[in-house]
């Protein structure tokens, strides 16, 4: 009988939320153009504009700061592209493609600021799950993984920019936006017909919007609940768990602030990719780092920049839980990886 599937990795992206999909299914029925003057078209429009001020109130702006685009990456390039801006090799790689790689990393993995107007920062890191301190003034933040699962507000991080994706909430895969401070322009990278306040040109993707709007809502709602107070509980549980079985790991960032939901799990001598293979083909989703990096068949950048051994950083796996984890969840998983360390330990006999 084959296994249940168990999926363990949301900072990938998170399963489509139900409001989500009846707000995009809704969507598809709006005919009109959002540029449209007519009836239909302001219709359409009137369905953006919802979606904007959903998105507006989960992330801490005004509607007027928020720039809808096709993702985060597209997101990264809009605001960081031509500014002459710095990072630190923990960031995405759709930062490190448009910003010189040159602060200092910690063994923590805090990133040091000098300069936070010439400076790219990520609030929250996608493998470690590591919290960042935001120095106010920064260029341009990453709240990719932070928005949704931990208290974040444009308004109150004093950034230039910001930006957000859909898919990391529940939303559809797709859609994203970037947050402007307002009275700062940026260069539209993508130009045309004038769409988005001349920032972002392309008639907009209404369906797509529409379900980021729902997911932003029922994020903000389920931080305010708390669920990711139990989410965090239901981490720190694998981890004891694992280590107890396992001491030779390492669990990143335990004596870090950082995500709720994230543990990365560094096993000396096992490779990650392996042990990505050998849970999935066990009925576990989880993966080797990050989603956009973690097929290269490379280490952890991050766990580099931080300054482990390449060898150790190869032998690490991402296991990221949701508000829909459950205890049986975590505990299977724990049980299934154990085996399978022991069966490592006695072939590496």
């Amino acid at each position: 009988m084959k296994n249940a599937r168990t999926y363990l990795d949301w900072n990938a992206t998170a399963p489509l939320r139900a409001e989500a999909r009846a707000a995009v299914i809704a969507a598809l029925d709006v005919a009109g153009n959002p540029s449209s003057i007519h009836a239909e078209g302001r219709a359409a429009r009137g369905v953006v504009e919802r979606a904007r001020a959903q998105v507006a109130r989960a992330v801490g702006a005004e509607a007027a700061d928020v720039v809808f685009v096709s993702g985060a990456t597209e997101a990264a390039a809009l605001v960081c592209a031509g500014r002459g801006l710095v990072c630190a090799d923990v960031e995405h790689e759709a930062v490190l493609a448009w910003c010189r790689a040159v602060l200092p990393v910690d063994g923590r993995g805090a990133v040091s600021v000098t300069e936070p107007g010439r400076t790219a920062l990520q609030a929250a890191n996608s493998e470690t799950g590591v919290l960042q301190a935001l120095p106010a003034g920064l260029a341009a933040v990453d709240a990719t993984q932070a928005f949704g699962k931990v208290p974040f507000a444009f308004d109150w991080s004093g950034a230039e920019t910001a930006f957000v994706s859909g898919h990391k909430i529940g939303g559809p895969k797709g859609v994203g936006a970037v947050l402007l401070r307002r009275g700062l322009e940026v260069a539209a990278r993508v130009r045309g017909g004038g769409q988005e306040m001349g920032r972002r040109a392309g008639t907009e993707n209404v369906a797509a919007i529409a379900g980021f709007g729902a997911a932003a809502a029922a994020a903000a709602a389920d931080l305010a609940a708390g669920r990711w107070s139990a989410v965090a509980a239901r981490r720190d549980a694998l981890e004891d768990a694992l280590m107890a079985g396992a001491g030779d790991i390492i669990c990143i960032g335990r004596d870090t602030p950082r995500l709720p939901n994230t543990s990365l799990i560094v096993c000396p001598g096992w490779k990650g990719e392996t042990q990505v293979m050998q849970m999935d083909l066990a009925g576990f989703a989880v993966s080797a780092g990050s989603a956009c990096s973690s097929g290269k068949l490379r280490g952890s950048g991050t766990l580099a920049a931080m300054g482990m051994d390449p060898d150790a950083a190869g032998s690490a796996i991402r296991v990221s839980l949701g508000p829909e984890t459950t205890d049986e969840d975590v505990n299977r998983f724990a049980e299934s990886w154990l085996r399978h360390w022991n069966r490592h330990r006695a072939r590496a006999a």
